[in-house]
């Protein structure tokens, strides 16, 4: 006891040994979660058998199947669609293909010696994400329970054969959702690159890809979560402005609180600026890598081939808010510094793309450039704020996905245009009950509030939970690397080797 009590008057024994208690009570809670789940649900209770249930699809929440002797209508496919399932598919790959993209914009806008350090965030996020969401994300998100979360599919365990009254296959479905969920863990390392230790990011993107994210996207994308039925107007997330986005940018506000400033990071009232990224010509190729990607991102949110009218309309109106976001960011810009800044124009662009996620299905091509304008504006303004507030955010994560998705959700309730409803498995659902009409087209405020009141009831629980991940992960002495590794660089001080070994790296 003596000899205990010595060793945790020293600074690193006392590290040391919280990181492995705090490792092995999150090992016994995650092994205690597996076998109450494994003796729930792979016993047969609890779960129904797949013709019972009646699951939504995720981006239009469309009305609960039938059973499957009912006859067959557009809201109840008869099989699994072959032409929609290769649609999900094909989009899934795209979505997926976007960690390139993150992981290069990151890359670039970093220093070169912690280069390593954010391409294998990238990949390991992707990969332990995987598993999170094959075991109980996707239960909790995309099963029915109740308004605030699934109780489904454990490790895909009794799923139907297609999801709900999509007509896709629902391991297709799984997988497109996956590479949604991948989105958002990657989206809240961007606040926090620099500075963040290896084995802290490991454990915050257990909590976010595998509690966080589920649960709060339950709220509006789950068969039955609670967001979908208020009144008088149900919340709207077309593609994920609030559910990726603003629930990513959030936590990785968070993050940036908790871990404070990168060393030497002076800002603009103190008489310094942001620094510099090492890399504009890979952050600018990761930033059309995303482009690419979102349409797989926002076009594949329909889960249906069949509605073909809708899926042009949302590829151009994606295309038009991203081209809209980066001019306008970039000619804002230039009065205030005299030059035509690269990172501020890509950022505009994602902003753009981030804005119109939610209200893509719903507005015209005049109401994208609108919202892709002002989501320009946004990120400049956004930036400007965590400059004033000295909060350290090295790729722009924070102004891109939170304030830019806050906008883009809330735009919905100005610009949907009250010509369009839902899409369904074979083709466009545009009766009176599915059309959702904005405030500038005549259709009051109801939907505003409604956008409104969804993005802050899940904005601010993944801010709040963010928060309280972030302090508990902190308390590990796991979440910001030591000053003597940040100094030294964190490629060679965590993984052992720097990304351009040709070169000097260390303190760039």
């Amino acid at each position: 006891m003596k000899r205990f009590i010595e060793k945790m008057r020293d600074p690193k024994e006392r590290k040391v040994f919280y990181t492995i208690l705090g490792g092995k009570m999150i090992g016994v809670a995650l092994l205690l979660g597996i076998i109450s789940i494994a003796a729930v649900h792979f016993g047969g209770k609890g779960t129904k058998a797949w013709a019972d249930e009646s699951p939504a699809p995720a981006a239009a929440a469309a009305p609960a199947a039938p059973a499957p002797a009912a006859p067959a209508t557009p809201d109840n496919p008869p099989y699994v669609n072959p032409i929609n399932t290769s649609w999900v598919l094909v989009t899934a790959f795209l979505v997926f293909f976007m960690q390139a993209g993150f992981m290069m914009l990151e890359a670039g806008f970093a220093r070169s010696r912690e280069t390593v350090n954010v391409l294998l965030e990238g990949i390991i996020d992707t990969c332990l994400c995987g598993l999170l969401f094959w075991g109980w994300g996707f239960a909790w998100m995309f099963g029915s329970g109740n308004g605030f979360c699934g109780n489904q599919y454990y490790f895909l365990h009794n799923i139907p054969p297609t999801y709900g009254s999509t007509g896709v296959a629902t391991l297709a479905f799984f997988l497109f959702q996956f590479a949604f969920a991948d989105c958002t863990s990657t989206i809240t390392s961007g606040a926090m690159v620099g500075r963040t230790g290896f084995i802290g990011d490991l454990l915050y993107s257990v909590v976010v890809s595998g509690v966080l994210y589920p649960i709060l996207g339950h709220w509006s994308w789950g068969p039955d979560g609670w967001l979908n039925n208020i009144h008088p107007a149900a919340f709207h997330d077309f593609a994920g402005s609030t559910v990726v986005h603003t629930i990513g940018g959030m936590i990785a506000l968070a993050g940036a609180i908790v871990l404070g400033p990168r060393l030497g990071r002076k800002f603009k009232r103190d008489g310094g600026g942001p620094m510099p990224g090492h890399d504009m010509t890979i952050a600018s190729l990761g930033t059309i890598i995303l482009w690419f990607g979102w349409y797989g991102f926002n076009p594949g949110s329909t889960l249906s081939a069949m509605d073909y009218i809708g899926i042009g309309r949302i590829a151009c109106n994606t295309t038009l808010a991203a081209v809209t976001g980066g001019i306008v960011a970039m000619f804002y810009v230039y009065p205030r510094t005299k030059v035509w800044d690269c990172g501020m124009t890509c950022n505009g662009i994602l902003a753009g793309l981030v804005a119109i996620t939610c209200p893509c299905y719903w507005v015209s091509t005049l109401g994208a450039i609108l919202i892709g304008a002002v989501a320009g504006l946004v990120v400049v303004w956004g930036t400007d704020l965590l400059e004033y507030l000295r909060i350290d955010d090295p790729v722009g994560a924070v102004p891109v996905h939170a304030f830019a998705g806050i906008w883009g959700t809330w735009s919905l309730g100005l610009f949907a245009t009250g010509a369009y409803g839902a899409p369904t498995a074979l083709g466009a659902d545009n009766s009176a009950g599915s059309i959702v009409r904005g405030l500038f087209y005549g259709g009051g405020t109801d939907q505003l509030f409604a956008q409104i009141k969804g993005n802050a009831a899940i904005g601010g629980g993944a801010f709040i939970t963010g928060l309280i991940l972030m302090y508990a992960v902190n308390l590990t002495g796991t979440l910001r690397i030591s000053k003597e590794g940040e100094l030294q660089g964190m490629d060679i001080h965590e993984h052992g080797g720097a990304a351009y070994p040709e070169f000097t790296t260390t303190g760039s």
